[in-house]
């Protein structure tokens, strides 16, 4: 009798016992193999450059001022551990965003505009892989690398911009002062026929 009760009701007592405390070491072991937002990893290189405005693409981007703040963050965004850089994804987002939907006309090119779309476009899976649930770090590396790239990008245009326009410049100046050359000679020339016209009805 005895036996037939404890086979009746302890064994799937501790069945379920075991099967309770089993389920529980597996949560633990999962929680143990999900990546931690370790404040040590650091993301980017603190010492990274984009590359310098020229003077006239400079003083675009002060005219521009949000493009001058756009840079400052992104190049604050290397060198930061997890949550730095995940606040700071935020301001680059909205700075992106603001970039694309204020060009100025004179920058309003189809280059520049197809680098401020891929920047508006990094900015934004920066944002998305700094933001999940459970970091991966590789991502938002390698989402931060993508984000140096077309801002990279995005300086080189406008300094080609500007040079572009330098050029176009100069080029115009000098047919000016050509032009005014030539004229000074046929109003000279003309001058002095008159003046020969002159000398000899004397």
């Amino acid at each position: 009798m005895l036996l037939l009760f404890f086979m009746k009701f302890i064994i799937p007592l501790l069945l379920v016992v075991g099967f309770v405390f089993s389920c529980g070491n597996a949560a633990d072991e999962n929680k143990n193999q999900t990546p931690s937002n370790d404040a040590s990893i650091i993301f980017g290189n603190k010492d990274y450059e984009f590359p310098q405005l020229t003077p006239p693409a400079k003083i675009q981007a002060v005219r521009w001022g949000i493009l001058e703040d756009f840079l400052t963050e992104a190049k604050n965004a290397n060198g930061n551990n997890y949550q730095d850089l995940r606040n700071r994804t935020e301001y680059l987002k909205e700075f992106a965003d603001s970039l694309f939907k204020k060009i100025p006309d004179t920058l309003n090119t189809k280059p520049i505009h197809s680098r401020l779309v891929v920047l508006k476009t990094r900015s934004e899976l920066l944002f998305q892989a700094s933001h999940q649930g459970t970091i991966d770090s590789v991502k938002v590396q390698q989402s931060l690398e993508a984000m140096n790239t077309a801002v990279t990008n995005l300086i080189v245009q406008l300094n080609e911009k500007f040079q572009k326009d330098y050029i176009d410049f100069q080029r115009k100046e000098d047919e000016d002062n050509e032009l005014k050359k030539q004229k000074r000679y046929k109003d000279s020339i003309m001058n002095l026929e008159l003046q020969d016209k002159k000398n000899k009805k004397l």
